[in-house]
C-alpha cells in the first residue's frame, strides 16, 4: 500500500463486524454496529508538538464517530488523528 499519513494522522484497518450474537443468531447487515477497534496500518511522522505513540501493527480502540472512512484497493480504512485513538490493546 502506498498511503503515507501526514503529520499526526494514523491509517487503521477496522476489525470486521460481528456476524453472530453470543446466542448463535446471525446479525443482518442493516443491524451490524460499526467496529470500534482496529489494526494500525500506517502512521504519520508526528509534529513538533505531538510525538507518535502508536506504531504499525498496534491494535487500538477509537471513538464511535472518529476518523474519515476511505476505500483503498477495495478495502475500507479509517484515517484519524492520533488523539482520536482511545487506547492501545
Amino acid at each position: 500500500m502506498n498511503v503515507k499519513p501526514l503529520a499526526d494522522r494514523v491509517l487503521i484497518l477496522p476489525n470486521p463486524a460481528e456476524e453472530k450474537t453470543a446466542g448463535g443468531l446471525f446479525i443482518p447487515d442493516t443491524a451490524k454496529e460499526k467496529p470500534l477497534a482496529g489494526k494500525v496500518v500506517a502512521v504519520g511522522p508526528g509534529t513538533k508538538e505531538v510525538e507518535m505513540e502508536v506504531k504499525v501493527g498496534d491494535q487500538v480502540l477509537y471513538g464511535k464517530y472518529a476518523g474519515t472512512e476511505l476505500q483503498i484497493e477495495g478495502e475500507s480504512y479509517l484515517i484519524m488523528k492520533q488523539n482520536d485513538i482511545l487506547a492501545i490493546i
